[in-house]
């Protein structure tokens, strides 16, 4: 094999991609996974070096310092003693002498004489030396930040939000594999859907929360017949909760007020007889995911899918006319850091701040349009409080004719807790982080 075409060199690219044009790390795995010929066996190096660079970049950066003491290195560069890091401390099937023997190889390949002698320099230097100890950071917040790889900002806000030891909680376990689910399409198929997928040698278990919910593991979701059929989609856990909680009844009239692409507007569909669920988008192309999810699952004609900004949501829609609204809102994400790792380093606060006021122009504009009893849930990915009480505190301030209420799961999902909220943190079921309110029209 040449060595442009090996798991250790392509991952320095893709590194480079998502880091600095700001590329979707699942889509870059993809996409070199299809355009690739990679045996098995890389194709799993591949996808652990990408991953692993990503999840713990600041404790990599932390510990490679100190041996390269200020100096400007080309992006790739970075990028490559970077893995080569990852493999030496995170990888202990692979010896140094394969990680050194490489490295200095695609050093070699990518650049000149000077830099292959300062990239051999720099491995024996780390190999001599060893790195030093996160121990050593004497500044909880900041040692947290080294430890689990999370920007400072963040770190600071999460522990402002929920106290440090539910923080440290939390962030141990955000660069844990995640765990791959599905949704059935229809429940009544569980039996058959279960067995289609363990015969393709996958292990399936029920979600703990999600009633229409299966865990995935030891195989490749979107390659199996009951994918390909529409019997199943690929939805997170917590994910799914949000329509759980909106309690759909067969012949609503329901709004998708941010459907891309198209998950949660399938799991409505699915409980519609004679009611319809209109599905809302921005961009073209993700109003076309929609349509192409709906059609797959064989929901298309309970879909009517468009292109629109929710904000215009009022001066489109009678008022009154939807039963249910969905606002799953456009947020930071921060709740999805075990499963697109990058999102830690490219959001800001003043980011969080500015998704807030979108989310309450959403919510304004959709609050009209639902009739009087109607219910709405609002839903994010993250685990910020702006974004998530934040917003749907200063809704209700502005919005006397709504009422807040407990969120209900089927499977009464963290039904200890003190909010009527729900937020679903990273740790508490190994999923995504969420946050998902019950709001009622009341006059």
């Amino acid at each position: 094999m040449q060595i442009n075409e090996t798991p250790r060199y392509l991952v320095v690219d893709m590194l480079d991609r998502v880091m600095r044009q700001h590329a979707y790390s699942n889509l870059t795995l993809n996409q070199v996974l299809s355009h690739h010929a990679l045996t098995k066996r890389d194709q799993r190096l591949l996808t652990q070096l990408f991953n692993g660079v990503l999840q713990h970049r600041l404790t990599l950066e932390y510990w490679l310092a100190p041996f390269i003491r200020g100096k400007q290195l080309t992006p790739w560069v970075h990028e490559l003693l970077l893995s080569a890091l990852y493999q030496m401390h995170y990888l202990d099937r692979i010896p140094d002498r394969a990680v050194f023997s490489e490295t200095i190889e695609i050093a070699k390949q990518r650049g000149h004489a000077g830099i292959r002698r300062f990239v051999t320099g720099v491995l024996h230097a780390i190999q001599r030396q060893g790195v030093r100890p996160i121990s050593a950071i004497t500044d909880p917040e900041k040692r947290l930040s080294v430890t689990a790889s999370v920007p400072q900002w963040l770190v600071r806000q999460l522990v402002a939000e929920r106290g440090f030891p539910r923080a440290e909680r939390m962030l141990a376990t955000i660069n844990n594999p995640p765990v791959q689910s599905v949704r059935l399409v229809h429940p009544a198929d569980r039996e058959r859907v279960i067995r289609d997928l363990q015969q393709a040698s996958l292990t399936v278990t029920p979600s703990p929360i999600a009633p229409a919910g299966l865990r995935v593991t030891s195989g490749f979701v979107p390659a199996t017949a009951a994918f390909q059929r529409g019997l199943i989609t690929v939805q997170d856990e917590s994910a799914q909760l949000a329509v759980d909680a909106l309690a759909v009844q067969p012949a609503d009239q329901v709004l998708d007020a941010c459907a891309a692409p198209g998950g949660k507007t399938t799991q409505i569909a699915g409980k519609l007889t004679t009611g319809q669920v209109t599905a809302l988008d921005l961009h073209a192309h993700k109003v076309k995911l929609i349509k192409q999810n709906t059609s797959r699952c064989g929901l298309a004609a309970r879909v009517t899918a468009r292109q629109l900004d929710a904000r215009q949501t009022a001066a489109t829609f009678a008022s009154g006319y939807f039963d249910r609204i969905l606002v799953d809102a456009p947020c930071s994400g921060i709740g999805l850091l075990r499963r697109k790792p990058e999102i830690r380093y490219m959001k800001t606060a003043a980011d969080s701040e500015q998704l807030h006021a979108i989310q309450g122009a959403i919510l304004d504009a959709v609050a009209p349009t639902l009739r009087v009893g109607g219910r709405l849930v609002y839903s994010t990915c993250t685990i910020l409080q702006q974004e998530n009480e934040g917003t749907v505190t200063a809704f209700l301030a502005r919005h006397p004719e709504y009422a807040l209420e407990r969120v209900q799961t089927t499977k009464n999902v963290k039904e200890q807790r003190e909010t009527d909220v729900l937020t679903i943190y990273p740790d508490d079921f190994m999923t995504d982080g969420f946050f998902i309110a019950t709001l009622r029209r009341i006059k």
